[in-house]
């Protein structure tokens, strides 16, 4: 998923994108500040963890109708800069390439939050660059090179989802159930990782419940 430094370009970006006349944004409501306010729509655009952004939703949720905005990076180009000059070094396709199916990552943090009808989730997938500059803070898997800032490059798709079953349509059609997270992995082509995150977040929404236990896998079945 997209992590941010500040507001990123991307952020800022997608506000100028969503805006619309009349709207008023970094608007004051209650205790917190939101991105854009449409009448009585609230619109949130979330770049980083939803962890971060819960208890804001959760308070909100309970007297006005919120719109989540998160962008997925399906393609990013990473561009390394000069520290001094900022010129560039280097330019690059990363090798990882996200999908819709990374909102699970960010899901299990409020998954319980879905079912309020006030909730409106929008994911976007997008291509990207990415603005490394070598200034030796950065963490040891970049080797001290620090993200600058991420660019919207494209809007590639988008889907919303107001209703939580429509986060079902993530199980694919020819899946035997009851399923297993492996199962599940394997039809999908992901990670084991992350089909536990899709169960969890899918059991957290009253979608999914669990079978049966087999050996040290469970086994889950449908609720509709």
């Amino acid at each position: 998923m997209i992590r941010t430094i500040r507001e990123s370009s991307i952020h800022a970006t997608l506000k100028r994108i969503y805006e619309e006349p009349g709207d008023q944004i970094e608007k004051s409501v209650d205790k917190y500040v939101i991105d854009i306010v449409r009448g009585k729509l609230l619109i949130e655009i979330q770049t980083q963890n939803f962890s971060t952004i819960r208890k804001k939703l959760e308070n909100l949720i309970q007297n006005y109708r919120v719109l989540l905005i998160h962008p997925i990076i399906q393609d990013k180009w990473i561009i390394n800069l000069d520290s001094i000059r900022k010129n560039i070094l280097r330019k690059r396709l990363s090798p990882e390439h996200g999908s819709i199916l990374n909102i699970f990552k960010e899901l299990i943090y409020i998954s319980d939050l879905i079912s309020n009808p006030n909730l409106i989730l929008e994911i976007i997938l997008i291509q990207a660059e990415e603005i490394r500059v070598s200034d030796g803070f950065g963490c040891w898997k970049r080797k001290g090179w620090s993200i600058h800032d991420r660019k919207l490059l494209k809007i590639l798709d988008h889907k919303i989802f107001s209703n939580p079953k429509q986060f079902l349509d993530f199980i694919p059609d020819e899946i035997k159930i009851p399923f297993s997270n492996i199962i599940l992995a394997n039809c999908l082509n992901i990670s084991i990782k992350l089909a536990r995150k899709m169960t969890y977040s899918l059991r957290k929404m009253n979608l999914l419940k669990v079978n049966q236990k087999v050996g040290n896998s469970y086994l889950f079945n449908l609720k509709f």
